[in-house]
């Protein structure tokens, strides 16, 4: 069987912070269904610029649950490359969904997110569907 691994977005963070049930999120169901979950330092960023003080708590312990991947120079350079692309096209999104797109390619991972309007522009990033 083989290691079923995935990258989480930071939108199916939110939306597990935000949901009274955690048990309905798309969140919980990744991780019932992968053996692996993990998530970028940008998530990290975003997720710690943007967290109202009650949650930060149940945060530090969902982080704990993932591997989480630093941005380095090998995803630095991809990120320019996906940037370059998307300028080209006339096609820009956000910079942190660049970092995280580049994050998922670069180690060979599927992105989870609520946001596929944006990832969708990225050619060679593969995003789990019908979540």
């Amino acid at each position: 069987m083989d290691n079923r691994k995935i990258l989480i977005d930071t939108s199916i963070v939110i939306e597990y912070v935000r949901k009274q049930n955690k048990a309905k999120t798309i969140l919980y169901k990744l991780y019932k269904s992968y053996d692996e979950l993990f998530i970028s330092s940008v998530t990290v960023f975003e997720i710690f610029v943007g967290v109202n003080q009650d949650n930060v708590n149940l945060i530090n312990q969902l982080f704990d649950g993932f591997e989480i991947i630093s941005f380095d120079l090998k995803l630095a350079k991809i990120s320019s490359q996906i940037y370059k692309e998307l300028k080209s096209q006339n096609k820009m999104i956000e910079f942190r969904d660049i970092f995280i797109s580049a994050t998922a390619i670069g180690n060979s991972l599927s992105v989870a997110t609520l946001n596929t309007k944006d990832f969708e522009r990225i050619s060679n990033l593969e995003i789990l569907k019908n979540i």
